[in-house]
């Protein structure tokens, strides 16, 4: 006898479909039984030694964050509430050029410092991998859910390069490309950029395509976070698409967002230009977070200049009084790269974590806020919190614009992503509340989507491009990878007041056949693994 029975749930599919009633039928991890409309049809209903009555409740697919920042937080936090919770049962992770894998001695030192404020220092980290395949094979230990993962092409050219501002040489171009075949031959399903961040951002635009012919010609696909969302961000769009094009690779645009005041209400101009490559057969897709302010770390505003040579050099800069003011020039009168080449405005930059403790009167505060109650300079005031938190601070930065998240999270393409940093004493809520955030807010609230719609953006369209066989439908044969959402109730409990606050309405979650969230609790199951890339 089967294992599980959910039954008289409203099945809301993954296509995009009117839902339907039915009893389904999980065993092994998989779905074997869909009968539709059991009750009504009198037809013999199907048995199994546990049944779970879903009146009243959807039944989605797992939905799949295609941009999550839990590298390291899937290790140290068997828990993990703040996705499984959700309804997350697939994450994507080495995101935006910068993560652990493939990396030396020296090199992981330097990203560890480097994204210290995305992922913590790592100190509570055994990093007993250095390759690809290695962290994939930790992931394999247990996880609270699955995990897929991107080669951060920042981390390889620090690799291979280091972290200085110039062209690869044809030999150190030759050593990224094996570092790319060498990931995605040990399953990695794509490459990522952050072409904002050091050392990522130093990299030609023929150096990325080189890279992602590689990525393409093993059938993964390209997912950077492009030179400016501010800024001259459409042409930072259009860079990425004849990229991508160029080296037959297929496209996600990472966070693709509109942001600061010179791109208020111009949204359809970004998805005109995606309609004009889709229509002439470009394979593009792209990830939103449902929310106005963007979040990441404080050092990552400065100059690229700034950030040349790593860390280290980072800092010396900083504590140089002469260099210091060059930087505060570039950020407050230029517009520096690192902000998007838009001028500071120090009221939009809000600290929501520090790594030392006793730095955590700055956090929930804007720069500007504490520099008037100090009676500093805003640069002041951030010099010194780079400088005496080693450049751990992370912000959120409230720069968006409400109506071009829901002009782009309406688009074909579009699929979820949370972008969330679990860091800091005041994270992003959308660390905690993205999913049920669309399906509460926007879906429930503000009809921007339908049930049906929203459904099909978190779960086929993103395990279509993830080219998952198995996942992101509810079909037999599929994984059960499975949420049971009440969609009267169901929404963030996350607030920027109260960003750790677990969402409600989300009673049900289930890992390759286990449930991890049950009766609105997390269970004691590791049941994730690292989702591998299969073929080319």
């Amino acid at each position: 006898m089967e294992e599980l029975v959910i039954r008289d749930a409203d099945v809301v599919d993954g296509s995009g479909d009117h839902s339907y009633r039915a009893d389904v039928v999980v065993d092994g991890g998989r779905i074997v039984t869909i009968v539709k409309e059991a009750a009504d049809a009198g037809c013999q209903r199907p048995k199994a030694r546990r049944e779970l009555d879903a009146e009243g409740l959807v039944l989605a697919p797992g939905f799949i964050d295609m941009h999550a920042h839990s590298d390291l937080a899937l290790l140290r936090d068997p828990d993990h509430s703040a996705k499984a919770a959700q309804g997350v049962t697939l994450e994507v992770l080495g995101q935006d050029g910068l993560s652990y894998a493939p990396v030396d001695d020296r090199t992981l030192g330097e990203v560890r410092r480097a994204v210290a404020g995305w992922n913590g220092p790592g100190d509570d980290i055994d990093f007993d991998w250095r390759s690809v395949g290695e962290y994939l094979d930790r992931l394999d230990r247990g996880i609270a859910v699955n995990a897929a993962y991107l080669i951060p092409q920042g981390t390889v050219r620090a690799l291979a390069v280091g972290w200085e501002d110039r062209a690869a040489t044809p030999e150190e171009l030759d050593r990224m490309r094996q570092l790319v075949a060498e990931g995605m031959e040990q399953g990695a399903v794509g490459m990522s950029s952050g072409l904002t961040y050091a050392p990522g951002m130093y990299a030609r635009g023929g150096e990325l395509t080189e890279l992602c012919r590689v990525v393409g010609s093993y059938g993964g696909y390209y997912c950077p976070h492009h030179r400016s969302y501010g800024a001259g961000a459409l042409e930072a769009y259009e860079e990425m698409v004849a990229l991508a094009r160029e080296a037959d690779c297929p496209l996600h645009l990472a966070h693709a967002t509109m942001n600061f005041g010179v791109n208020k209400g111009r949204a359809p101009e970004l998805l005109s230009l995606l309609d004009q490559a889709l229509d002439s057969g470009a394979d593009i897709s792209l990830d939103t977070y449902p929310y106005t302010p963007g979040c990441t770390t404080l050092a990552a505003l400065l100059p690229s200049w700034a950030s040349e040579g790593g860390p280290g050099e980072t800092l010396r800069r900083l504590a140089d009084e002469g260099t210091a003011e060059r930087i505060r020039h570039h950020l407050e009168v230029t517009g520096s790269d690192g902000c998007h080449g838009v001028p500071m405005e120090w009221e939009t930059i809000e600290i929501s974590g520090v790594g030392d403790p006793a730095l955590g009167e700055y956090v929930g505060r804007t720069v500007l806020e504490s520099a008037r109650e100090r009676g500093e300079s805003p640069w002041a005031v951030a010099r010194e919190l780079l400088l005496k938190d080693r450049l751990a601070p992370t912000i959120l930065q409230h720069v968006g614009h409400e109506e071009n998240v829901r002009a782009i999270m309406r688009h074909r393409v579009h699929t979820g992503g949370s972008d969330g940093i679990l860091q800091g004493a005041k994270p992003h809520p959308r660390a905690y509340g993205t999913f049920p955030h669309y399906l509460g807010h926007y879906v429930r609230e503000l009809g921007v989507l339908s049930l049906e719609e929203c459904v099909a953006h978190l779960t086929a369209r993103p395990a279509a491009r993830l080219r998952l066989p198995d996942r992101g439908r509810i079909r037999e044969g599929y994984r059960a990878d499975l949420v049971l959402l009440d969609p009267q109730t169901v929404a963030a409990g996350s607030t920027f007041a109260e960003p750790r606050t677990l969402p409600t309405g989300i009673p049900f979650v289930m890992v390759d056949g286990r449930f991890v969230i049950e009766d609105g609790r997390r269970t004691d199951a590791l049941a994730g693994r690292a989702v591998r890339r299969t073929s080319r």
